[in-house]
């Protein structure tokens, strides 16, 4: 059966289960509780999702107030560093959203705006309000506004790595994608929360699928 590995928070798990529901011919394994089977050998996709701060230990760039750092999981991020590293190595689709898309930025190079205002406001978590300007290469599906809760995001970027989408209001990077690369997408919204971004869940399953079969 095509398989995603994931680490997901008990607060999402409803929100992500909705949409891999409407993909039933594919299996999805939560290394927050299920670490034993959360391997890239027995996947063919993996999904980094939303959390706490990347850990200090693998960010590129000094820390100057660790305050700064919310909450950050050591053993998640040492677990999503190794499973990302061989996932790209295997050249398997990684789907990346909010944590996961800043992370995906740390693990090629990139750095973080370690604080940011204006981007975790609490009408920002699930209304899609935050607009949104594309690059002229963008893909689709586009979203002229999306629901974009967060207080971190990518400043450098990481090797590879492309603008696809940004803040019309200040800049700040809000989806990108990995170039020569078969998928591998972040973003900095969280389309977990809003049926209405299901074709990006769909272009992931569909990548997934894919592998599973060659």
């Amino acid at each position: 059966m095509p398989t995603v590995i994931s680490w997901i928070r008990e607060c999402d798990e409803a929100d992500f289960s909705s949409f891999f529901a409407l993909r039933p011919s594919l299996r999805a394994i939560n290394a927050r509780s299920h670490s034993s089977e959360a391997e890239l050998k027995n996947a063919q996709g993996l999904l980094l999702t939303g959390g706490p701060d990347v850990s200090a230990e693998f960010l590129r760039q000094p820390v100057p107030d660790p305050s700064l750092l919310e909450e950050p999981d050591l053993l998640r991020d040492r677990w999503e560093s190794r499973v990302l590293h061989e996932a790209l190595e295997k050249g398997l689709p990684v789907f990346a959203i909010c944590k996961g898309m800043q992370f995906l930025n740390v693990a090629l190079g990139g750095t973080l705006l370690l604080d940011i205002p204006g981007h975790d406001l609490p009408e920002q978590r699930l209304a899609n309000i935050q607009p949104l300007s594309f690059s002229r290469d963008t893909r689709p599906p586009r979203f002229a506004h999306v629901n974009s809760s967060h207080h971190q995001a990518v400043d450098q970027l990481g090797d590879g790595l492309q603008v696809e989408a940004w803040c019309s209001a200040d800049r700040i990077i809000e989806q990108v994608r990995l170039r020569d690369y078969p998928f591998a997408v972040g973003v900095q919204y969280h389309p977990e929360r809003d049926p209405v971004y299901r074709p990006l869940f769909d272009e992931f399953f569909d990548r997934v699928e894919t592998v599973f079969t060659r």
